[in-house]
């Protein structure tokens, strides 16, 4: 959930956008666009189209800037724009299905821990790919975009229990995707 005052903070910050003031609009796209980017990258795979769906949400919200209203945070709003770009992408691909119905103190790591790091990562976006989309976005807003259940929910237009039923699955599959990975990283035999 969000914190008290934020939706309103957000939205004097969109009215100084909506202001043409500059600033205001570099403060937005750095709090905010990377963090479109990242959620689409991570449904859709492609760092590309990443990008353009990121670019889309924000002319979308740049758009919205004089019509916008107190009633959700920039991240909230921009989350659920991304997400529907991601979704509208992949269902004209045929690669979204609306029947996926859901079921009711840290040293500095060396250089081989930063590279095991890297390698674990890629293995776990690969590993989110071959996720059915709906589970993909849930994981993604939960475990990467750090929204709350009831705002991934929201975000997706789903029920709450509908997202947990998601994220369970989601989370079953991955682990078992995941398992002969970390057997490599660990340098087990499979």
């Amino acid at each position: 959930m969000h914190k008290p005052g934020e939706i309103e903070k957000d939205a004097k910050l969109m009215q100084e956008v909506a202001d043409g003031n500059a600033s205001a609009s570099r403060v937005v796209a750095d709090l905010y666009l990377d963090r479109s980017y990242r959620l689409a990258f991570r449904i859709l795979g492609d760092k590309s189209l990443a990008e353009d769906i990121a670019q889309e949400a924000f002319i979308k919200l740049w758009k919205q800037a004089p019509k916008w209203q107190a009633k959700a945070q920039i991240k909230t709003w921009l989350h659920r724009v991304t997400h529907n770009l991601c979704v509208d992408y992949l269902r004209s691909q045929r690669r979204y299905s609306d029947e996926e119905v859901p079921d009711l103190a840290d040293p500095s790591p060396d250089v081989l821990e930063i590279k095991a790091q890297r390698q674990l990562g890629d293995k776990v976006n690969e590993a989110l790919q071959n996720l059915p989309s709906r589970q993909r976005i849930a994981i993604s807003l939960v475990h990467f975009e750090e929204c709350g259940n009831i705002e991934a929910a929201a975000v997706m237009d789903i029920s709450v229990d509908a997202l947990e039923s998601l994220l369970a699955r989601g989370r079953r599959k991955l682990k078992k995707l995941l398992i002969p990975a970390r057997r490599l990283m660990d340098g087990e035999e499979l």
